[in-house]
C-alpha cells in the first residue's frame, strides 16, 4: 500500500483527490488531514509515502507554512514525497513561487488545480 496524506483547504476537493487515487490504483491508501496543524502527526502515524498539500495565499495554507511542514517531515520521514497543489488561475504569483520550489528541489512535484484527476493520479503514481 502507498499511503498518501492529503491536506487541502477544501474538503470536497480533498475527497475528490482521494477518490481519484483509489480509482486509479487500488494500491493507493489516501488519508485526509483534518487541518494543517495535524498533518505532520498524521504523516508520522501512517508512515506516509506521499504528502499532497494545497497552497493558497491564506494562513495556514501559505507556502511558507507548507515549507515548515515539509522541513519537519523530512527530519522523520526523508523518503516521503511532497507534492504541492496551487490554483494557477487565481494565484499566478503564488503558482510561480510553487514552481520555483520544485526547481529548487524543495518539493518533489507540483500540480495546478486545473488538471484532470487522471493526470493528478498519474503524477502521484510516478513519484
Amino acid at each position: 500500500m502507498r499511503r498518501v496524506v492529503i491536506d487541502m483547504q477544501n474538503a470536497l476537493f480533498a475527497d475528490a483527490i482521494a477518490e481519484a487515487l483509489r480509482r486509479f490504483d487500488p494500491d493507493f491508501d489516501p488519508v485526509m488531514s483534518d487541518s494543517p496543524d495535524k498533518t505532520l502527526f498524521l504523516c508520522d502515524v501512517v508512515l506516509a509515502n506521499v504528502l499532497i498539500m494545497e497552497v493558497t495565499a491564506y494562513t495556514p495554507w501559505k507556502l511558507e507554512e507548507r515549507m515548515k511542514i515539509r522541513a519537519e517531515l523530512k527530519k522523520t520521514n526523508p523518503n516521503c514525497k511532497i507534492v504541492l497543489v496551487v490554483d494557477e488561475n487565481t494565484e499566478k504569483k503564488l503558482a510561480d513561487k510553487v514552481r520555483q520550489a520544485k526547481k529548487d528541489g524543495l518539493v518533489d512535484n507540483f500540480i495546478y488545480g486545473s488538471v484532470s484527476s487522471t493526470y493528478l493520479s498519474a503524477v502521484i503514481d510516478a513519484l
